[in-house]
């Protein structure tokens, strides 16, 4: 390898570290890949932030995004932006939540006693 390349390895590998202080996700928060994040009102203008931190505010302005949306619109490892939620979270800057389970299939005969009710209604 040429320092260069060498150099731009060391990058890559420092600058999450940087943007995160070191820090980890804290074990009483945990952002799944699909829960979703909206900023509060009000949030950009609250404080100094971080450019990232930032950035990810301005995204989640416009209403929810899921966490791997909002790494893939910065360009962020998904952990450097689990993190990064965390922070904001804890300042209250954004919301979280669940995203809306998948709807479970309806039982079959609730729906054909249902069918049958309204036939016997309007026939």
């Amino acid at each position: 390898m040429t320092e260069e390349s060498d150099f731009e390895l060391v990058g890559e590998l420092v600058r999450p570290y940087v943007m995160t202080s070191g820090r980890e996700l804290p074990p009483d928060r945990e952002f799944s890949v699909t829960t979703l994040v909206t900023a509060v009102e009000g949030a950009l203008e609250s404080r100094i932030l971080e450019p990232e931190s930032r950035r990810i505010l301005e995204l989640c302005s416009g209403g929810f995004l899921s966490v791997v949306e909002i790494a893939g619109h910065t360009g962020l490892p998904l952990g450097v932006v689990r993190v990064l939620l965390a922070d904001l979270a804890e300042g209250g800057l954004v919301h979280t939540r669940a995203p809306v389970p998948i709807a479970e299939r309806a039982d079959r005969k609730l729906l054909e006693d249902v069918l049958n009710g309204l036939r016997t209604r309007f026939a």
